[in-house]
């Protein structure tokens, strides 16, 4: 029994609901195929019976696939009372999964009845059949390659038939051959086999969806045939056979002994241990011999080796590699050339320092476990007597008194290299001239020589640190065999900002010429410092610098320039470019009693440096010249008052902008108009006839020379007083102007005035005067001074008379009716000017 609540049941679940008024057996589903293409549309249809009374009448039947509600269930009741639902799947994307049918039963969810539905794809056509007789266990395999997954239960079957022609009539059937689930390769055991016979064999795959075969194979048995390889092994020395030459290996095999009866050939690959070397195939072997003799190999070097076989010259198939057999070849004696140089000790000339280095002649030189250094006295026949032995590229010894070659071999266990000699004479060869040397980059340099006359044979070129951290332990060397050669770039041991020594040696025949020596940089540096700044002159607003430059530095770039740098108090800075080859600047334009920091920058083209600040100040000025430059500057400014008022006062257009511009009558259109003059009403001057005034000129304070009249008779005018009678003019009154009248406003002085009475009148004339050039502004004007209108005076009734005559003037004259503004003005009001 068991009671499911939450439709949680699995493919192998058993379903049995026990209820009171139990469900079993209500509900059956129905699908239109358990197992479709993954993708394809379903359909299934739930029957509830009609003898579940303990239902609902109308009961609703749900539908779920794995886990989730499907909607979209048609239900009706069919005409025997049953309940049937009916869904469609559009695409089962599930390759495996439940759909069951489900009631709502009480607050849980109950599954009437449910199936297994798969998805997948028919099988695919296996490919890469193929076949081979193992020999061994007398049976014939194939394996195949199955194709992608379906997703679905496959069965694979290998089939096949004899056959006498080429497998176009099919004979006797011979047994299938089914593999394990999950192989792809099955055997034919022996007894189902004809040998040297065709037979047709394919693969033929199967699921629920279809089935698919793969091309046929037509073989015979023995043609596929596949060897078991032959077991390698070293040959056993022997007393009689010569020991292997260099670089060979010797070896042998023992074949498969099923296969003896089998023609076959075989082939030998091989591969140093060392490395990551490839695989190297030599073959075919011999067919009858079952030894070998493998050379050109590396001497001293390990080697792994496999063989393998085939039938030949039937058809077969190769057997698998053997295992590994490993070996290592002899070793030859070393084939190098032994370059050397040596240095003697300047304390003790017979302790001689030999170096040397192996130049291989040969891809495969041979290995190298010493050196011997040895001379052969003279007198003894065949005895050589060592000096040195040594595993490192240089020996120092002490030289025999006699001795004056030695000789160098390397060896190892194989035997010894060509001796060379090494001839310890003196230098007595010409020197090499002008060695220089330069650096290409940070990790090169470049030495560079004229070479000497006769030519050398090489050189010996030598490097390491210089001074102070010249070592000869540390020393580089190699030997250039072209005495032609005029250069070589240094690459080995050449570090960035490091001073080095190099040293240039000719060879030759049997001697060699003394050693010239050139130090170099291999990156120059920026200076290491600037030069000190020193003041020599200062003034108020100059100041005269100078310097001493630095003397050259070895590594140090060369100086290219200078830059000179001031700053005042206000961090205003300023900055001055200078040749290398300056010593002192003037620094112009500095302000008086200031502070200034100033320092120079000295630069090349590997960086620049700066130097200490040197901090100064300006003179101030003395007190005589700061009143010097007071009174000019006083003096500049009155004048500049000056100009400014001459300027406005001459400039009349600059005149009317300071004060109002009242219009003058006496230079306007009225100035112009003389208007009818009748016969009644010219009036005359007592005691000088008739003669009319036409003008009257306004005399300055500081004139005195006198105005020429513009009347014919100057002496009628010679009784008035001093200071009128310039005021006085003869003239026709109606006779116009013929002199141009300026504009108004284009005069300096105005002149304007009002009369008040009549000259007909028998009292006196009141008038006002305006003795001022400015313009009226307002009210009356004060009244005139002293050296004008003199014959004026106030009375004590405050009326204006006129002063009596005095011995000294010769004319009598009464009131002034000569106003200057009476000039073409019709007066009227004669009646208060009586005494006229």
């Amino acid at each position: 029994m068991a009671r499911l609540g939450n439709c949680s049941l699995t493919w192998a679940a058993l379903i049995i609901l026990l209820l009171p008024g139990s469900l079993e057996e209500c509900g059956h589903i129905s699908v239109s195929a358990p197992i479709v293409h993954l993708g394809d549309p379903i359909t299934a249809s739930c029957i509830i019976k009609q003898n579940c009374s303990h239902l609902d009448p109308e009961p609703q039947i749900l539908w779920r696939l794995g886990a989730e509600l499907q909607p979209g269930g048609r239900q009706q009741r069919l005409s025997d009372g049953t309940q049937e639902s009916i869904i469609t799947l559009p695409h089962l994307n599930h390759t495996q999964a439940f759909l069951s049918c489900c009631l709502n039963w009480g607050n849980s969810l109950q599954i009437l009845d449910q199936v297994e539905l798969r998805a997948g794809y028919p099988p695919a056509i296996p490919h890469n059949l193929s076949c081979l007789m193992n020999l061994t266990t007398s049976s014939l395999i194939c394996q195949w390659e199955p194709g992608p997954e379906t997703h679905l239960p496959t069965s694979f079957t290998l089939k096949s038939f004899k056959s006498r022609g080429n497998c176009q009539t099919q004979g006797d059937s011979i047994l299938d051959c089914v593999p394990k689930d999950g192989q792809s390769h099955c055997c034919i055991p022996r007894k189902h086999l004809l040998l040297y016979q065709n037979m047709g064999i394919w693969v033929q795959a199967e699921n629920a969806l279809g089935t698919s075969m793969s091309p046929q194979l037509c073989l015979d048995p023995m043609d596929v045939v596949k060897l078991e390889p032959p077991m390698l092994r070293t040959m056993d020395p022997s007393p009689e056979a010569a020991p292997p030459q260099a670089g060979c290996l010797q070896l042998c095999w023992e074949p498969w002994q099923p296969g003896l009866h089998i023609n076959q050939k075989c082939e030998l690959r091989h591969k140093p241990q060392r490395g990551e070397a490839s695989w190297a195939l030599v073959g075919p072997l011999p067919l009858e011999a079952l030894q070998y003799e493998l050379c050109g190999l590396l001497p001293a070097t390990a080697y792994t080796l496999q063989i393998r076989c085939i039938r030949w010259p039937l058809p077969g198939h190769w057997s698998d590699w053997s295992p590994s057999l490993e070996l290592r070849t002899t070793e030859r004696a070393p084939t190098v050339r032994l370059d050397t140089w040596w240095r003697q000790r300047q304390l003790d000339p017979r302790t001689v320092q030999l170096f040397w280095k192996p130049v291989p002649l040969e891809e495969d030189s041979g290995r190298i476990q010493g050196y011997v250094v040895s001379w052969r006295p003279s007198g003894q026949a065949g005895a050589i007597l060592p000096l040195c032995n040594t595993t490192e590229l240089s020996c120092t010894f002490h030289l025999p008194s006699e001795a004056q070659e030695v000789a160098l071999v390397a060896y190892n266990s194989a035997g010894t290299s060509r001796p060379t000699p090494v001839v310890l004479s003196e230098s007595r060869g010409p020197a090499l001239t002008r060695l220089h040397a330069m650096a290409r980059d940070p990790h090169s340099l470049w030495v560079g020589w004229e070479p000497p006359n006769p030519w050398p044979q090489g050189y010996v070129i030598e490097w390491g640190l210089g001074p102070p951290s010249a070592s000869n332990s540390n020393k580089t060397w190699r030997m250039e065999q072209n005495g032609r050669a005029t250069g070589f770039l240094l690459k080995e041991n050449i570090r960035p900002f490091q001073l080095y020594e190099i040293i240039v040696t000719p060879l030759y025949q049997d001697t060699m010429g003394p050693s010239q020596h050139v130090y170099a940089y291999s990156q120059e540096m920026a200076p290491s410092h600037a030069p000190e700044l020193h003041l020599k002159h200062i003034g108020k607003t100059w100041a005269q610098l100078e310097w001493v430059p630095e003397p050259p530095e070895l590594g140090k770039s060369p100086l290219t320039h200078y830059t000179i740098f001031w700053t005042n108090a206000q961090n205003q800075s300023f900055s001055a470019i200078l040749n290398a080859s300056s010593r002192g600047f003037v620094l112009h334009g500095l302000e008086p009693a200031s502070l200034y920091h100033i320092h120079l920058m000295a630069a090349s083209q590997a960086g620049a440096t700066n130097s200490t600040v040197l901090t100064l100040m300006t003179l101030t000025p003395e007190g005589s010249e700061l009143h010097i430059i007071l009174g000019l500057f006083g003096l500049l400014l009155l004048l500049t008052c000056l100009c400014g008022t001459a300027w406005l006062c001459c400039s009349p257009n600059r005149k009317n902008p300071l004060w109002p511009s009242v219009p003058d009558p006496a230079h306007s259109s009225l100035g112009s108009w003389v208007p009818t003059i009748m016969e009644e009403d010219a009036f005359q001057l007592p005691g000088l006839g008739t003669p009319p005034i036409t003008k009257l000129t306004v005399l300055e304070e500081d004139e005195k020379k006198p105005v020429p009249w513009e009347s014919h008779n100057s002496s009628e005018t010679c009784g008035l007083p001093t200071l009128v009678q310039t005021y006085v003019l003869q003239g026709d009154p109606r006779a116009v102007s013929t002199q141009p009248q300026s504009q108004s406003g284009t005069s300096d002085q105005v002149l304007y005035g009002q009369l008040l009475g009549s000259p007909t009148s028998p009292g006196p004339g009141h008038y006002l005067r305006c003795d001022s050039t400015q313009p009226l502004l307002a009210g009356l004007t004060p009244s005139p001074k002293s050296y004008e209108n003199l014959w004026f005076q106030a009375s004590p009734l405050g009326t204006l008379v006129t002063p009596a005559p005095s011995q000294e003037d010769d004319c009598v004259f009464g009131p002034l009716l000569n106003f200057p503004l009476l000039q073409g003005i019709r007066v009227h009001g004669m009646e208060a000017l009586g005494s006229f």
